[in-house]
């Protein structure tokens, strides 16, 4: 695991509240949303997508197929802001 996607997990747990739950306890390959892994809601990925802005100066345009690949796990995400030279930017 990367630093990048261990603040992403702390990230995720802080800006969502998912109190129960710690950073830690995330897998990086684990599912975000769906039944499946996390479980978290179409809600959750504005708010997410707000703590990513505010962290790393990712603005999500428009919701499509390569945006919803990018939020599909801890590790898809975390290559997607590397990719975009953001990592540094915040956190």
């Amino acid at each position: 695991m990367t630093a990048l996607e261990m603040d992403l997990k702390r990230l995720i747990v802080s800006s969502l509240k998912l109190e129960d739950l710690q950073p830690e306890e995330i897998s990086s390959d684990e599912e975000l949303f769906g039944d499946d892994g996390l479980g978290l809601d179409s809600i959750d990925a504005l708010e997410l997508g707000v703590a990513l802005r505010k962290a790393y100066g990712i603005v999500i345009e428009s919701v499509n197929d390569d945006v919803r690949g990018h939020f599909r796990t801890v590790s898809s995400l975390a290559a997607f802001i590397a990719q975009a030279g953001k990592a540094g930017a915040g956190a």
